[in-house]
């Protein structure tokens, strides 16, 4: 392989430093004699921590930033949750690879309960997603949902200090920082259906560097990127963004792919939810889609 050193684009947020750093010690383990060096860039995303992203501009907050420094050179890949990641990248930019996913669920953290069912009216529970707090608020009426913005230690630390009675999180992303001994109940599939591509990595870089690309493959997941492939195709079809409470997830059973995704009100009040199995990721994105859309979905979507 005539590449012989690379730069990797990433926020800088202990999370996003843990994740480019896994993909740099996989990288020289593969390719031995590649050195890979850490790029860590402020976004945008991470400078507004006291607004919803829905209302500041949406997930691409979180990688402009790290598709100019590619643009620009300074850096060659960016490795990004797959959550975080716009349902379309710009031009000139493609996902080389997705990685094995991990737990793809919610996590329940509270110093006061084991539970959202033990929780008395009017606690407050903290999260930055309008898809958690949705599906909390469906649940769980009598409690009082508020924003919970910064990195995931920021966020703990407003719990521990007794901000939030509760704050919900991703699994993977405690797990990642050694956090899962905070976790006090992972919310089922069920419970709290995941952002589409949660608990999986994402690596985009250009699409013309043919030669990274193939550098790249290795790295990923077959499985995990079909099922992130379907997911997102949802997303891309509804116009998902920070602004819609926008759920998918895919599973494979029995040979098959198994989608299931939600719309919400963000009050919690009304959601729509679909369900449908085929073999290919695109079409099986496309007809939950437009099951959501025939329910009504239109109407949710509207700002």
């Amino acid at each position: 392989m005539s590449v012989q050193r690379l730069v990797i684009a990433t926020r800088k947020s202990p999370l996003a430093l843990w994740q480019a750093n896994h993909i740099r010690r996989r990288l020289e383990a593969l390719h031995p004699g590649l050195a890979v060096e850490l790029l860590p860039l402020s976004t945008r995303g991470d400078e507004l921590i006291d607004q919803r992203l829905d209302q500041a501009g949406g997930k691409g907050l979180f990688v402009k930033e790290l598709e100019t420094a590619m643009t620009e050179g300074r850096a060659q890949l960016a490795v990004h949750s797959m959550k975080d990641v716009p349902a379309e990248l710009p031009a000139g930019f493609v996902l080389a690879a997705v990685t094995a996913r991990e737990d793809p669920r919610d996590a329940f953290l509270s110093n006061k309960y084991s539970s959202l069912a033990q929780m008395p009216a009017g606690a407050v529970v903290g999260t930055s997603s309008l898809r958690r707090a949705a599906q909390v608020l469906e649940r769980h009426a009598h409690l009082e949902v508020r924003l919970l913005r910064g990195n995931v230690e920021t966020r703990i630390a407003k719990l521990d200090r007794g901000e939030y009675d509760a704050i919900v999180l991703a699994c993977a992303g405690l797990e990642r920082l050694g956090l899962a001994a905070r976790i006090g109940a992972r919310l089922q599939i069920d419970e709290s259906l995941p952002a589409a591509g949660q608990g999986a990595l994402g690596i985009e870089c250009r699409a013309a560097d043919g030669a990274l690309l193939a550098l790249l493959a290795p790295l990923a997941d077959a499985e995990t990127a079909t099922c992130v492939q379907a997911e997102r195709a949802v997303s891309r079809a509804l116009g998902g963004s920070c602004a819609l409470p926008l759920a998918a997830f895919a599973t494979r059973e029995l040979g098959k792919l198994r989608l299931r995704a939600l719309v919400a009100s963000a009050d919690g009040r009304r959601i729509l939810r679909a369900e449908r199995s085929g073999n290919d990721a695109e079409q099986v994105g496309a007809a939950v889609a437009a099951e959501l859309r025939a329910a009504g979905a239109d109407a949710l979507l509207r700002p």
